[in-house]
C-alpha cells in the first residue's frame, strides 16, 4: 500500500473511532482531534475549558504531536499541572495542505502509539 493511501486509511480510522467515542458519530474534525489530545495530555479531562485554555490545548497537543519530529522538546510542568515545551527546531514553512498531512500523521502516530488503533 502507497504511503499515502496508507495514511488515509489510518487517518479515517482514527477519526471514525473517536468520532464514535466523543461525537456521537459526527464527524470530527482535525482541531477537535488536536483539542483532544491537548486535554488527554493535559490529564484533567472532567474540566471545563474557557476559549484562552483551548487554544493552550490545542497548544499541548501539536508540541506533544511535533516533539516526535524534533521540533518541541518537553520541558517543564507547572504549578497546575500544565506541560510546557521549548521550541528545538523553527517548523518549516509549509502550505496549508502540507500543514494537515504533517498533523494527520503526527496524530495517526500519537494513537498507535498509544495502541489506540494498529
Amino acid at each position: 500500500m502507497a504511503r499515502d493511501e496508507q495514511l488515509k486509511e489510518r487517518w479515517e480510522r482514527v477519526q471514525k473511532k473517536l468520532s464514535d467515542q466523543f461525537a456521537d458519530g459526527e464527524l470530527m474534525e482535525l482541531d477537535a482531534i488536536i483539542y483532544l489530545i491537548g486535554v488527554q495530555e493535559l490529564g484533567q479531562p472532567h474540566k471545563r475549558y474557557k476559549k484562552d485554555h483551548k487554544i493552550d490545548l490545542m497548544h499541548i497537543a501539536i508540541c506533544t504531536l511535533l516533539e516526535p519530529y524534533g521540533y518541541y522538546e518537553f520541558d517543564f510542568y507547572d504549578e497546575e499541572g500544565w506541560p510546557h515545551f521549548k521550541v528545538k527546531e523553527d517548523l518549516p514553512t509549509l502550505k496549508a495542505g502540507e500543514q494537515t498531512v504533517l498533523m494527520k500523521e503526527a496524530i495517526v502516530q500519537y494513537f498507535m502509539e498509544k495502541e489506540y488503533i494498529s
